[in-house]
């Protein structure tokens, strides 16, 4: 029983780093998009992003490989998570150019 609830809280763990990174990437996004130097602000964050969830996930999970993998079930599941939040409605499209609906 003790194993399987350090499971869920290193599942858990994996979420709130996930949230971090891929948070991190849309924070990113929006930022780098209006920057005069939108390279600068991609090379930094991704790296910055990349050392703290590598980090945190083999400091987290103490190098066991069910930790790992625990951690790494919950990293992805935050990343359906932020697509989803970050998304924007099915319905509202800003494009104002009309898709074809067959191939050319």
């Amino acid at each position: 029983m003790n194993e399987n609830v350090t499971l869920v809280l290193l599942g858990g763990a994996g979420v709130l780093l996930g949230l971090f990174f891929f948070g991190g990437l849309w924070w990113t996004v929006r930022r780098g998009l209006a920057s005069k130097r939108p390279a600068l602000w991609f090379i930094g964050s991704l790296l910055l992003r990349t050392s703290i969830v590598v980090a945190g996930i083999y400091l987290v999970s103490g190098g066991r490989w069910d930790g790992l993998l625990a951690c790494l079930a919950g990293f992805f599941s935050a990343r359906l998570i932020v697509t989803r939040l970050a998304s924007p409605p099915v319905g509202h499209h800003n494009s104002p150019v009309k898709e074809p609906s067959h191939a050319p």
